[in-house]
């Protein structure tokens, strides 16, 4: 689509059900790809013509729903209830590179929130079992995988600000996490409203805006 008019610059066709956000990185050689997690592949597209530049199956038997993340030319992903999780891909390849740039998979994983990657580290909260994870990026290794007290529901994706982790359930619930490879809760805070928590916190400077179906909060010092 051109930000200027609107109007529609091409059309990517075949592309399985997917429910996360496409995201544009600066792939392995030097090219940009967009990126978007489809039922079972990850595909990438040239973002000028969307030509179809390579696949990569995730064995992950459900539609994704997390956004990927990506860092130095290697794509993360998050998805799927059963069986395989979570992988790691390289990019810069063509065609079918399951075998050839797939660097790792795992069975832990989430079936709705994102992943923030920091300093050689993916850190994530399940959506539906109320665990957090940190894992080794390199090799998909768990460093750390703890249950959260009243955790409940999370839809939202954790959020990366000031050296901590903000990850927010559905009631409305904010668990605040150290940002390292090692499980600290740092605090525990309530901002419950009757309604549901679906969004994902944004950082506005020193600031973090929540929004609920009701309402949009602004917190702060």
């Amino acid at each position: 689509m051109n930000k200027s008019n609107g109007q529609e610059v091409w059309k990517a066709t075949g592309i399985n059900e997917a429910w996360n956000t496409p995201l544009v990185i600066d792939a392995i050689g030097g090219r940009k790809e967009v990126i978007i997690a489809t039922h079972g592949t990850i595909q990438a597209f040239d973002p000028a013509n969307g030509k179809p530049l390579w696949t990569c199956k995730t064995d992950i038997t459900w539609y994704m729903v997390p956004s990927v993340v990506a860092q130095d030319g290697i794509i993360y992903c998050l998805g799927g209830r059963s069986g395989v999780a979570s992988l790691a891909v390289k990019s810069g390849g063509s065609g079918d590179v399951t075998t050839s740039h797939r660097l790792w998979t795992s069975n832990k994983g989430s079936n709705v929130s994102s992943p923030v990657f920091l300093d050689g580290h993916l850190y994530w909260m399940n959506d539906s079992r109320g665990i957090a994870y940190a894992a080794k990026a390199e090799s998909g290794d768990l460093v750390y995988e703890e249950r959260v007290d009243r955790a409940g529901t999370v839809y939202s994706s954790a959020v990366l600000a000031d050296g901590r982790i903000y990850y927010l359930n559905r009631d409305g619930r904010t668990f605040v996490v150290a940002a390292k490879p090692g499980f600290e809760l740092l605090a525990t805070n309530e901002l419950r409203d009757r309604s549901l928590f679906n969004g994902s916190p944004v950082v506005d400077g020193k600031r973090l805006l929540i929004r609920s179906d009701k309402f949009l909060y602004c917190i702060g010092q």
